[in-house]
C-alpha cells in the first residue's frame, strides 16, 4: 500500500484540516493576536540592562567599576552639554559664564542624576575660550530615563540658550526608545502589493500574503513587546524581527497560493488543491523557515547578548510566518475558494493549465544557449563588487554619522571643532590599586605613563572610590572615536601595560564607549570566519539531504558565498567609501556597524536557500520524473521563476524600505539586506545556477550509491503527494471550477 513521506501527508492533512475548518482556524489566529497583544499593552517594557559583552577587556573594566563604585552605574545614561558663546564673545564673560553655571545648577537637580561636571572647574572650556560643555551622569539606562528626566534635561537647554548662548547636547540621555518608523513599512507593503498583484492578476490573490504577514507581524511584535521587560529585548530587536517576518511572511504565503492556483489548474477541487499545496508547497516553505531559524539561532555561537536576542527574536517572528503559512492562508483559500483565481478564470469558469511558456522558460533558454558566458559574466560581476570588502573597516557609528538636523551631530562637531575630535571619544582607564601599598601614588605613575603616550592630548585627574582602592580618570585621544589611529593607540596602551604594572604593583584596564566599540569589532571579526564555516556546512549538509546530490549543494554555498561578500562590498562602497551615500541619505562615513557581517551571513544564508529550494527542487522533481537535465531546468523555470522573482522584489522592497530611517545602524541594515537578495536571487540563483547546472548535466545529480543508502529521504517538495489518489472532497467545501481541456 503506498504511503507518502510522514512530513508531506501530515502538512497535506494540515491543509485540509485548515481548508475544512476555517473559521476555527480564524478564530484560535485571532484570539493568539489578541492575547499577545493584551500583554503587550500591560508590559512595562524594556529595561534598559546597558550593553554587556562578556569576555573583553571593555566589560570586565565595567564590571570593576560596578563592584568598586557602589551607587553608580558604569554604564548608566549620559548627556555632554556644549556651550557656544555667540560670534565674537568669549563663554568665560560674565554673563555667559553665570548662563552657563544657573544651566550647570538646574542640571544637578534632577531626580536621577547622579552627577554634572561645572565646566569652569573640570577644566572643561576650549582654549580660544569660545566653547565650554558639561556632562551628565545619570543613575539609570537611557530606556529608564523618565519623561520628566528628560523634560528637565531639555528645559535647563532651553534657559541657557534664551540667554543668548548657542547649546546642543549628545549623549543617550535625550535619544527615545523606539524602532523604526512606519514609513519603511508602507513603502514595502505598498511595493509588495504592486508585485502581488501583477503576479497573480487578482486584488484578492494579491491582498491574502498581505493580510497573513501582517498577522504574522502582529503576533511577533506583540509577543516581542509582551517580553521586553523579562528578557531586556531592545526596540533594535523587535526592528529585525519586523523586517524578517514582514518579508518571509508574504512569501511563505505567497508560495502556498501560488501552488494552491497550480494544483486547481490541474482540476482539484478546492479542498484537496489547499491540502496538496501545503503538503508540496508547505514542505518547502517549513524547510526554508528551518534554515533560517537556525541561522538566526546561530548568532547565539558570536557570544554577543544583544545579538543573540535578536537572533532569538527574529527566529521567532520566522517560525510564526512558517504557522501562518501552513495554517491561516488555507483557511483563508477555504472562505474564498476561487477569489485567488484570475479574472479570466472566474469569468470562464474555466482554469487553464501551467504548461505554456513564460517568462521562465524563455530566459531559461536564453541561459542554456550560452551557459559559460553567463556563468563566467556573473562570478566576474560578483567578485568585482566583492572587491572593496578587502578594505572592511568595522566599528560602530555614533552622532558623526547622525544627521546635521539633529542636536546630537552638531554637539558632536561643536567639541571636535572646539577641543579636537578626540573629545567626542574619551578612553576610560580603571585602575585596581587594592594590592598596592601607595594606590595614590601607583594611579599618578600610571596616569602620567599613559598621558606620555604619543596620541594622547590630556589626562583627567583620578576620581578614587570611597575605599581609595580603585581610581577612574580619561584619556582624551588626538583623533575621532572610529579613526584606524584610536584604535592604535588603546593597542599600544595596552600593549604597554605590562612594564608599567611591574613597576607599580597595580592593574589597570581601558573601557569606555570607543575602547568598548574597538574590542567588539575584534571579537566579531575574530566568530565571523568560524560562524561562517558552520553556516556554508550547514547548508551544504542539508542541501545534500534535500536534492541527495553532491554538487548541487556546492554550487549553492558557493553561491551564496559570493553573493554575501558582493553584497558586504556594495556596504562598504556606500557608507565607508561615500559613494552614492548622498542618494541614500547618508551624511557622514565611516566605519561598518561592527555586527552587519554577521547579520548579512546569518540572515542572507537563510533566505537564499528559500529560492534554492523552491526553484531547485521544480528542477529535481522534474528530472527525476525522466526529463532531461536541460529539459529540467527549463521546466524549473516555467513553475517557479514568476514566484521567485515575485519574492525577492517583495523582500528587497521590504529591506529596501527601512534605508530612509534615520537611524544610521537600521539604515545599514536595510541597505546590505536589500542588495544580498538582489544579487542572490536575480544574479545567483535565476543566472549563475542555470548556467552551472547547464554545464554540469547529468553529473549535477550524481550521488554516489553508499551516501545515497545512509543519507535520509526527505520530500521537500511532496512530489510524492503527487501520485495520491484525491480524496473526495468534505460536504461543506466550495464548488470548484472546471479546468480548461487542452
Amino acid at each position: 500500500m503506498w504511503r507518502p513521506p510522514a512530513v508531506a501527508d501530515f502538512l497535506y492533512r494540515v491543509g485540509r484540516l485548515a481548508f475544512r475548518r476555517r473559521w476555527y482556524v480564524a478564530l484560535v489566529w485571532a484570539a493568539v493576536l489578541a492575547a499577545v497583544g493584551l500583554g503587550a499593552l500591560r508590559s512595562p517594557g524594556a529595561s534598559d540592562e546597558g550593553f554587556s559583552m562578556p569576555g573583553i577587556e571593555s566589560q570586565k573594566a565595567f564590571d570593576l567599576m560596578e563592584e568598586r563604585f557602589p551607587g553608580a552605574t558604569a554604564d548608566g545614561a549620559t548627556a555632554r552639554i556644549v556651550f557656544v558663546a555667540p560670534a565674537g564673545e568669549k563663554v568665560t564673560a560674565a554673563e555667559n559664564r553665570k548662563a552657563v553655571e544657573d544651566a550647570v545648577a538646574e542640571l544637578g537637580q534632577g531626580s536621577q542624576v547622579a552627577s554634572v561636571a561645572d565646566p569652569f572647574r573640570a577644566k572643561a572650556v576650549s582654549a580660544d575660550g569660545t566653547t565650554a560643555f558639561a556632562t551628565v551622569s545619570y543613575k539609570v539606562g537611557a530606556n529608564d530615563l523618565t519623561d520628566t528626566g528628560r523634560t528637565h534635561l531639555e528645559r535647563a537647554i532651553d534657559t541657557a540658550r534664551d540667554a543668548g548662548l548657542t547649546v546642543e547636547a549628545g549623549g543617550n540621555a535625550l535619544s527615545e526608545a523606539g524602532g523604526a518608523g512606519g514609513l519603511a513599512e508602507v513603502i514595502g507593503m505598498a511595493v509588495a502589493a504592486v508585485v502581488l498583484l501583477v503576479t497573480f492578476g487578482s486584488l484578492a490573490a494579491a491582498g491574502l500574503p498581505l493580510l497573513t504577514a501582517v498577522v504574522g507581524v502582529g503576533v511577533s511584535m506583540a509577543t516581542i513587546l509582551a517580553l521586553s521587560g523579562a528578557l531586556g529585548l531592545s526596540a533594535t530587536t523587535g526592528t529585525l524581527a519586523m523586517m524578517l517576518g514582514l518579508a518571509v511572511g508574504i512569501d511563505y504565503a505567497l508560495f502556498v497560493a501560488s501552488r494552491y492556483r497550480e494544483e486547481r489548474g490541474h482540476g482539484r477541487t478546492p479542498q484537496e488543491a489547499a491540502g496538496l499545496a501545503v503538503g508540496t508547497a508547505g514542505s518547502a516553505v517549513v524547510f526554508a523557515g528551518l534554515t533560517v531559524v537556525i541561522a538566526l539561532a546561530g548568532l547565539s555561537v558570536v557570544g554577543i547578548p544583544m545579538l543573540t536576542k535578536m537572533g532569538l527574536a527574529a527566529a521567532g517572528a520566522v517560525v510564526v510566518a512558517v504557522l501562518i503559512a501552513l495554517t491561516l492562508v488555507p483557511a483563508f483559500l477555504g472562505f474564498w475558494p476561487n477569489a485567488v483565481l484570475t479574472r479570466k478564470a472566474r469569468r470562464s469558469g474555466r482554469i487553464e493549465k501551467s504548461g505554456k511558456d513564460n517568462g521562465g522558460t524563455r530566459w531559461a533558454r536564453l541561459v542554456l544557449r550560452r551557459p559559460l558566458p553567463v556563468l563566467l559574466l556573473g562570478v566576474l560581476g560578483l567578485g568585482a563588487l566583492a572587491v572593496p570588502m578587502t578594505e572592511l573597516q568595522l566599528g560602530m557609528p555614533g552622532d558623526e554619522a547622525k544627521s546635521t538636523s539633529t542636536t546630537e551631530r552638531r554637539a558632536y562637531d561643536a567639541l571636535a571643532d572646539a577641543f579636537g575630535p578626540g573629545f567626542n571619544g574619551p578612553l576610560t582607564v580603571v585602575v585596581d590599586a587594592k594590592d598596592d601599598a601607595d594606590p595614590k601614588g601607583a594611579v599618578t605613575t600610571i596616569s602620567d605613563e599613559i598621558g606620555g603616550t604619543k596620541g594622547v592630548v590630556s589626562v583627567s585627574p583620578a576620581r578614587f572610590n570611597d575605599a581609595g582602592d580603585t581610581a577612574v580618570f580619561s584619556v582624551v585621544p588626538a583623533t575621532a572615536p572610529t579613526d584606524e589611529k584610536t584604535k592604535d593607540l588603546v593597542t599600544t596602551i595596552r600593549d604597554e601595560r605590562s612594564g608599567v604594572e611591574a613597576r607599580t604593583g597595580a592593574t589597570f584596564e581601558v573601557t569606555g564607549t570607543t575602547a568598548m566599540n574597538i574590542d567588539i569589532a575584534d571579537k566579531v571579526q575574530a566568530a565571523l570566519v568560524p560562524y561562517l564555516i558552520v553556516v556554508v556546512g550547514l547548508a551544504v549538509v542539508l542541501l545534500l539531504v534535500v536534492f541527495r546530490s553532491l554538487l548541487v549543494p556546492l554550487k549553492a554555498a558557493l553561491g551564496f558565498l559570493l553573493s554575501v561578500l558582493a553584497s558586504l562590498g556594495a556596504v562598504v562602497v556606500v557608507f565607508q567609501q561615500g559613494h552614492g551615500a548622498e542618494l541614500l541619505g547618508v551624511e557622514q562615513t565611516g566605519p561598518i556597524m561592527s555586527l552587519m557581517p554577521i547579520f548579512l551571513v546569518g540572515i542572507v544564508f537563510g533566505l537564499a536557500m528559500d529560492y534554492e529550494v523552491f526553484l531547485v527542487s521544480r528542477m529535481r522533481e522534474a528530472y527525476v520524473h525522466g526529463e532531461g537535465p536541460r529539459r529540467a531546468v527549463v521546466s524549473g523555470f516555467r513553475h517557479s521563476a514568476r514566484v521567485v522573482v515575485a519574492a525577492a522584489l517583495i523582500m528587497i522592497a521590504v529591506f529596501a524600505g527601512f534605508v530612509g530611517e534615520s537611524d544610521s545602524m537600521i539604515k545599514m541594515i536595510g541597505f546590505g539586506l536589500a542588495s544580498a537578495v538582489l544579487l542572490d536571487a536575480f544574479v545567483v540563483r535565476m543566472a549563475i545556477v542555470p548556467a552551472v547546472l547547464a554545464l554540469l548535466g547529468d553529473k549535477a545529480w550524481w550521488l554516489p550509491k553508499w551516501l545515497d543508502r545512509i543519507l535520509p529521504r526527505v520530500d521537500v517538495e511532496g512530489e510524492a503527494l503527487s501520485r495520491r489518489p484525491e480524496t473526495d472532497p468534505a460536504p461543506d467545501a466550495p464548488a470548484g471550477l472546471e479546468p480548461a481541456r487542452t
